[in-house]
């Protein structure tokens, strides 16, 4: 596919995605988001890849939906998605194939490293990633309820889970612009930092080197399952069945032998 809204490149086992509209401020479009499938489909089962991190080109991370894009739903008097029948979607599983959330079912872990403005669109694909890395002078919204929509793409699932229940009411209800600073201690981020882009690599290259990507993958799934439909029974039940399976590969075998010998494992 040809690349027009996005680029990506993978070194030493970590992807970088990049929303690539900079003359926008990376706003989002059907192209962009037609191509951010695409990339992520293709990343999904490469064995060099052990973490993908998702950012934007230049100092914003992404504004929201295009205006032209948000004006064309006017016309049509309802939502266009603007992606083409059959488009590829990574990811996914029971409870979770729909846009941005079948990211809790992608194989690698996804890191946000939310590198500027944040909003609308743009903040429901940060939130279903696994871990988000932010600037703490980062300008952020929700944008819906100041635009006459609802939520969008599962925030009121998302937000809700990550900051509570009413700290959520009060960025979706408002569409209040809020900060990375303001929100450090509400566990909406792994990190406030200036520069969230080395933050995302340096966990993901301490993931690559030191996890067994199975073990990774697997419970991934575990978390994705648990957040929607088990039970604390269920959870531990489904974990037993899935550490017994593990006990029987190699990459056990590898990390068992790693430590008992003290040293790095080779996975």
């Amino acid at each position: 596919m040809e690349l027009t809204a996005t680029r990506f490149d993978v070194v030493d086992r970590i992807a970088t995605l990049w929303l690539d509209r900079p003359h926008r401020s990376n706003a989002w479009t059907g192209t962009m988001h037609t191509e951010y499938r695409w990339i992520m489909a293709e990343l999904e089962h490469r064995d060099d890849v052990r973490a993908v991190i998702v950012t934007g080109t230049g100092d914003r991370f992404c504004v929201g939906g295009d205006s032209t894009a948000l004006e064309a739903h006017v016309v049509h008097g309802g939502y266009d998605s603007g992606l083409p029948a059959g488009p590829a979607r990574p990811g996914g599983g029971s409870g979770i194939d729909a846009d941005f959330a079948w990211q809790m079912g992608y194989r690698h872990p996804i890191v946000a490293a939310v590198n500027g403005a944040c909003a609308g669109v743009g903040l429901a694909l940060a939130l279903f990633c696994d871990l988000r890395f932010v600037t703490p002078d980062a300008r952020m919204t929700t944008a819906a309820p100041k635009l006459g929509l609802p939520a969008e793409y599962g925030m009121s699932w998302t937000l809700p889970r990550l900051v509570g229940t009413t700290r959520a009411a009060d960025l979706l209800l408002s569409g209040r612009v809020f900060t990375g600073a303001e929100t450090a201690d509400w566990g909406l981020w792994n990190g406030v930092t200036p520069d969230p882009y080395a933050s995302a690599l340096s966990w993901a290259t301490n993931l690559a080197a030191t996890t067994g990507p199975s073990a990774v993958a697997t419970t991934k799934q575990q978390l994705a399952a648990d957040a929607v439909r088990n039970s604390p029974e269920a959870s531990v039940v489904a974990s037993l069945a899935l550490m017994d399976q593990a006990m029987g590969t190699d990459e056990y075998a590898e990390g068992i032998a790693a430590f008992t010998q003290r040293r790095p494992p080779n996975f």
